[in-house]
């Protein structure tokens, strides 16, 4: 939903401990131009203002009011609040146009709760004691922004007046952003993942669509994928080109950019035309060499940088991966094309290169074509180049346009 469309702003926190601090954002925000509605999210009674009350947020919890209200300790009062947040904001939030949270430990896990189920480029802000730490359980697959608050969020002072404000003038500024030119809005989308060592395929296929499609590149580590199919599943992408299945090494091996084990049931489920391939499926991906398991100290690794080695993956592995990707195929009723590069699915997997190794690759290989039950709409084809070469290039878009009826 466009933010024209949209015309609540909210201001969220809890204001039985924090209700001087969310007035004084929502004034920041009348001062730009922007009238904000003050959301509460305590977990007991209170005097503190409010415009959209605790109970009537607590109110969508699957349980009713008394899951939060008379929850018996703190802990479990803030997750019921979490859960009805999350609910209140699946119901209302195509209203809103922007939000700001305020929080500690607790606030921000009830506030991330419900934002991360507004629509990507709904403006979308945290002002949060947590926000210099690992934020990803809050922002998780969203476009949430995190404003350390540096002190406690507990009184207003010098300090926390100018971090507020900060939070407040950002939000303003999001909303007062003109909306972003739709020239592209009757084209349809297509989402493609990549890695760097697929770069250069994926760059080629988004050049290769021209004016047929708007391209959506993602990362293919494993937040890239989830994302990517969140998308899917909201409508928001018509056709995956999905090369670089490298999340499922990660999966299945041990890696720490991993899919989730429901990685491709959206096709299945959607029936979106797809085309996929093996890329980076020679790698599984961990952090700087010395966080690396022991149990993988004797396998073959390839340094990319000081934060991320890359280890290839065994004839073995390779046998469990293309079975998997198989199986996810074959519950797909979709078009459904994939290609298998034979000369190498990675930029490191050629002749000569730091992870050729063609057994892995003929395992890989023979357990996709042994295990898809092919149908006249769900191919796997067998090209003689590599996953870079612009044969390949050529393959994915000849059967983009076969599967979705579109001009070349």
């Amino acid at each position: 939903m466009s933010r024209s469309s949209a015309s609540d702003v909210w201001v969220v926190g809890t204001a039985d401990t924090k209700g001087a601090e969310m007035a004084y954002v929502r004034d920041r925000l009348a001062r730009a131009g922007w009238d904000a509605q003050l959301v509460d999210l305590s977990t007991r009674s209170h005097d503190g203002p409010a415009d959209i009350a605790a109970g009537d947020v607590a109110a969508h919890h699957p349980d009713g009011a008394a899951a939060v209200f008379g929850a018996p300790d703190r802990g479990a009062a803030v997750g019921a609040m979490q859960q009805a947040f999350e609910a209140y904001v699946q119901k209302n939030g195509p209203r809103v146009g922007g939000a700001i949270g305020l929080g500690g430990g607790g606030g921000t896990a009830m506030v991330s709760a419900g934002f991360r189920q507004l629509a990507y480029g709904v403006p979308k802000l945290i002002v949060s004691t947590l926000a210099s730490g690992n934020v990803a359980p809050y922002v998780g697959m969203s476009d949430i922004a995190m404003l350390p608050s540096v002190t406690d969020i507990s009184g207003l002072n010098r300090l926390t007046r100018t971090i507020l404000a900060n939070g407040a003038g950002a939000l303003a500024g999001m909303l007062a952003a003109p909306e972003p030119r739709a020239d592209d809005t009757d084209r349809p989308t297509v989402g493609l993942s990549m890695f760097g060592v697929t770069t250069e395929a994926v760059t080629s296929i988004a050049a290769g669509l021209g004016e047929a499609a708007e391209p959506m590149i993602f990362h293919a580590t494993g937040t890239g994928g989830q994302i990517m199919e969140r998308l899917v599943r909201d409508g928001q992408i018509d056709a995956l080109i999905d090369i670089t299945t490298t999340e499922i090494a990660d999966l299945l091996v041990g890696g720490v950019l991993p899919a989730l084990p429901d990685r491709l049931d959206v096709v299945a489920q959607t029936g979106i035309p797809y085309i996929g391939s093996l890329g980076a499926c020679d790698m599984v991906n961990f952090a700087a060499q010395e966080t690396v398991p022991e149990r993988f100290s004797a396998r073959r690794f390839h340094v990319h940088n000081s934060n991320v080695t890359l280890m290839r993956t065994t004839p073995a592995e390779c046998d469990r991966i293309g079975s998997w990707i198989a199986q996810k195929l074959n519950a797909c009723d979709g078009p459904v094309r994939f290609l298998i590069p034979q000369n190498g699915v990675s930029a490191l997997d050629v002749e000569g290169g730091p992870f050729s190794d063609p057994a892995a690759d003929e395992a890989l290989f023979t357990a996709v074509l042994r295990s898809v039950e092919q149908t006249d709409n769900r191919r796997v084809a067998v090209l003689p180049c590599h996953i870079n070469d612009p044969d390949f290039a050529a393959a994915a878009l000849a059967a983009y346009h076969e599967i979705t009826g579109s001009q070349t």
